[in-house]
């Protein structure tokens, strides 16, 4: 059984920074694909930003010079470092994963995810 557990949400002041992170664990060979998604009320869920295996990262617009993707690939986890936090940045944050199980079945998977608030 693989799960995917994020932490770091929380209440920031705009301006502010949080850094949240995101363990896979469980009967797992290897992640591909692993990014952020958020989805804030009365909206659909959107891609954050995404990093695969090897590679180059990749960003929404809106975020593009205030967070930073990051994986460490030993401890399959993944970080999203994010900094001049908005009101805007207000969501669910939600960790996703390619990931191929010891069955060698690939399959995506989805944390529980993580409430930011950025307010005054």
């Amino acid at each position: 059984q693989v799960q995917l557990v994020e932490s770091g949400g929380g209440l920031v002041q705009p301006g502010g920074s949080l850094r949240l992170s995101c363990k896979v664990s469980g009967s797992i060979i290897r992640s591909n694909v692993m990014g952020w998604y958020r989805q804030a009320p009365g909206k659909q869920r959107a891609l954050v930003a995404t990093i695969p295996r090897i590679g180059s990262t990749r960003y929404a617009d809106s975020v593009k010079g205030r967070f930073t993707i990051s994986r460490d690939n030993t401890k399959n986890t993944i970080y999203l470092q994010m900094n001049s936090l908005k009101p805007e940045d207000t969501a669910v944050y939600y960790c996703n994963a390619q990931i191929i199980d010891t069955s060698g079945i690939l399959a995506d998977y989805w944390g529980q995810g993580t409430q930011v608030s950025v307010s005054s």
